[in-house]
């Protein structure tokens, strides 16, 4: 069926004449005639009949008119439902514990009026999160994704630097220290449960632990972040790392100590990965937001090594 056809006899039964229904599509009036006499042959009904005073729908144009009216308005949903900026942004924090997700949040916050989803693809590595945004489940994603395996129609742009803290129970050798080394860190246990193999996470404490010397292990089963931090609070030789905008909370009598790495900082680089091109007008406001309100990277950061997403790429 002609949609311009059925849009045509609509405006004409609402107007009642034709040249007004010409003059409000902005065709002629010899247009919509032929408009109407391809859907009356589609149809195989007569749909108006013309009068001393005008055009009216027949019997049948007036049983056809509100499901006519039904099927446009449904088409304008339609459209509106993808037109850019129409739809909520989607996007992906990986955890709604950590720095992305908290930063999210706070834009969420300073543009209450904005439509915004956020949601975790845990399951899924940094390869896959960025054939998520290509495919359009989801228009952006926070991940380290070493330069070499952006692909191609992915924009990457480096956005927040998450530096790392020790936490540990009251009772570690460490809990006293303002700050500590990585290299003082050799020889402790540091338990990170959780690390699925083939994670960009896993790359990433794999090359700290082969950079400082580290023992960093995800052994056992994860119960989730309360019994991690139930097992740190109860020993004194257990430790795990964080990232300085994550947002963990412990009973008061945990007594739980986060304290900065210096000497050189490691942090892990989260970037935001979107579509090339994509016009979401919410997505241009959270990269603005995010480039003015990140926190300074530390001076002498560490990073895993130089093929870790650049500031920007993909443009």
């Amino acid at each position: 069926m002609d949609i311009d056809a059925l849009r045509t006899f609509v405006t004409v039964a609402e107007t009642g004449q034709f040249q007004a229904a010409a003059d409000e599509l902005w065709i002629s009036q010899q247009a919509v005639s032929k408009r109407i006499a391809v859907l009356e042959r589609h149809l195989e009904v007569s749909l108006l009949v013309r009068t001393s005073r005008g055009s009216r729908p027949t019997l049948d144009g007036q049983v056809f008119l509100p499901h006519a009216k039904n099927v446009l308005n449904a088409l304008d949903q339609a459209e509106l439902a993808v037109r850019p900026g129409s739809r909520p942004l989607r996007v992906d924090v990986l955890n709604r514990r950590i720095a992305p997700a908290q930063a999210v949040y706070r834009f969420y916050l300073s543009h209450p009026e904005m439509n915004l989803d956020a949601v975790t693809l845990s399951d899924e590595n940094a390869v896959q999160a960025a054939q998520a945004v290509l495919d359009g489940t989801v228009d952006a994603s926070f991940r380290a994704l070493p330069a070499s395996q952006v692909p191609a129609g992915i924009r990457a742009e480096r956005l927040l630097d998450a530096p790392l803290e020790l936490l540990v129970g009251p009772g570690h050798a460490l809990a006293s220290e303002s700050s500590v080394r990585p290299a003082d860190l050799a020889g402790h246990r540091i338990w990170i449960p959780g690390i699925r193999r083939g994670s960009e996470w896993e790359a990433f404490y794999r090359a700290l632990s082969e950079a400082f010397g580290l023992s960093i292990d995800a052994l056992g089963p994860h119960f989730g972040d309360e019994a991690l931090m139930d097992a740190l609070a109860d020993s004194a030789s257990l430790a795990s790392l964080v990232g300085s905008g994550d947002r963990y909370l412990w009973p008061r009598n945990h007594d739980l100590r986060r304290i900065p790495l210096r000497e050189p900082t490691p942090v892990y680089p989260h970037a935001l990965l979107c579509r090339s091109g994509d016009q979401h007008p919410l997505l241009a406001a959270l990269r603005d937001h995010l480039r003015t309100t990140r926190p300074r990277s530390p001076d002498g950061a560490w990073t895993p090594d130089d093929a870790w997403t650049p500031d920007r790429m993909g443009d």
